[in-house]
């Protein structure tokens, strides 16, 4: 699937994803609160800007994906992958982040405490 037919379904009332195949997609600045990409493959997206909040994003794989500057306040990031993800600037108010994966290639804004947010390294 793509950005285009994602941001599509989306404007049409979808907002169920579940195990999608997003690898590498291109949703910079794109609109989707409440979205959900349960387990979906979002490893190399760019998602810079994007507003994501309310979405569930509960085991997904977003490894080397670029939050920069996204909105995730309030997402479901439990046991999400984010191994090698850039999440500099990236809003994480009220996200669940309970279990989620991150390595020493993960970036994260300054300040921000993974330990706190009960990520798991790996």
């Amino acid at each position: 699937m793509n950005a285009e037919k994602i941001k599509q379904r989306y404007a049409a009332g979808e907002r169920y994803f579940p195990s999608a195949q997003l690898s590498k997609v291109k949703l910079i600045d794109a609109y989707l609160p409440g979205i959900n990409l349960w387990g979906a493959d979002l490893s190399e997206a760019n998602l810079a800007r994007a507003k994501l909040w309310g979405a569930d994003l509960n085991s997904a794989n977003l490894a080397k994906a670029n939050l920069t500057r996204a909105n995730l306040c309030g997402v479901n990031l439990c046991e999400a992958n984010l191994r090698g993800a850039r999440l500099y600037y990236t809003k994480l108010y009220g996200a669940n982040l309970t279990g989620a994966f991150y390595d020493d290639s993960t970036r994260f804004s300054q300040g921000f405490d993974p330990v706190s947010h009960h990520m798991r390294k790996f």
